[in-house]
């Protein structure tokens, strides 16, 4: 089965709630390719080797987290960009992007999918836009248990500012780059926040209020929100996916 580029853009359009972002960057669709897609790849950025392995997949459309197009580019397409878009056009794929909107979606956005993994159920939002998450653990756990738990499930080990050891009982959470939103998480109670990034001012934070900072890597808290999404299309038109995972020490 196929369906055409322009129902997929506006199911989306909807679903995410698109326009009720700020964002650094348009969602949606970026690239304009072929009217009729039957195969969808996802992924978590729009690299050129992502970009390649779904040409090698026969894709008609791709569709991540990370698009190509943010705030503060100069628009000249040259370098790196100038290949990316080359090879879309060539092949007439279609990209789509959704950064925001894909991170705040309460099924299958990178924080409830993550939540979903590690078995954190939300319990509330927190930070600009609502887009950090916070919940309840069944029962107080050790730090330790908590962080063998996170690299069990993302398959690696967290970088971590342990506070002051206490028990952990109110975790909070928000994928990728999100180590500004630390502040608003001890604001909302949380024994320990998991984001992707750290950044120098974190770890005197996490020192001096006791609260755990968990640095648990850009990508590896991002790889589900867009196969999640992909899939849940997928089965919506009756299309084909494949979800093509590039590694990211990030």
């Amino acid at each position: 089965m196929t369906t055409h580029r322009n129902d997929i853009d506006r199911y989306l359009h909807a679903l995410l709630e698109v326009g009720r972002f700020k964002d650094y960057g348009p969602n949606g669709l970026q690239v304009e390719g072929r009217p009729s897609i039957g195969k969808l790849v996802s992924g978590v950025t729009a690299s050129l080797a992502l970009i390649d392995a779904a040409i090698e997949a026969g894709a008609d459309a791709i569709i991540v987290h990370h698009g190509l197009f943010w705030r503060g580019h100069d628009g000249r397409v040259t370098g790196w960009m100038k290949q990316r878009l080359a090879r879309l056009m060539a092949h007439d794929i279609n990209l789509f992007a959704y950064h925001l909107p894909l991170d705040a979606h309460p099924e299958l956005g990178n924080n409830a999918q993550l939540g979903r993994l590690l078995g954190w159920t939300g319990g509330g939002r927190f930070g600009e836009q609502d887009l950090g998450w916070w919940g309840e653990l069944a029962e107080p756990q050790p730090l330790a248990a908590v962080q063998a738990q996170i690299s069990q499930v993302l398959g690696r080990p967290p970088l971590v500012v342990p506070g002051d050891g206490r028990a952990i009982r109110r975790v909070a959470w928000c994928t990728g780059g999100a180590q500004g939103y630390f502040e608003s998480a001890i604001a909302a109670g949380a024994d320990l926040f998991l984001t992707g990034e750290i950044s120098e001012p974190q770890a005197h934070f996490a020192r001096e209020t006791g609260v755990a900072f968990v640095a648990a890597g850009h990508h590896a808290t991002e790889r589900y929100g867009a196969p999640a999404l992909a899939a849940h299309v997928a089965q919506r038109f009756g299309l084909e996916h494949l979800f093509i995972d590039i590694a990211n020490p990030a």
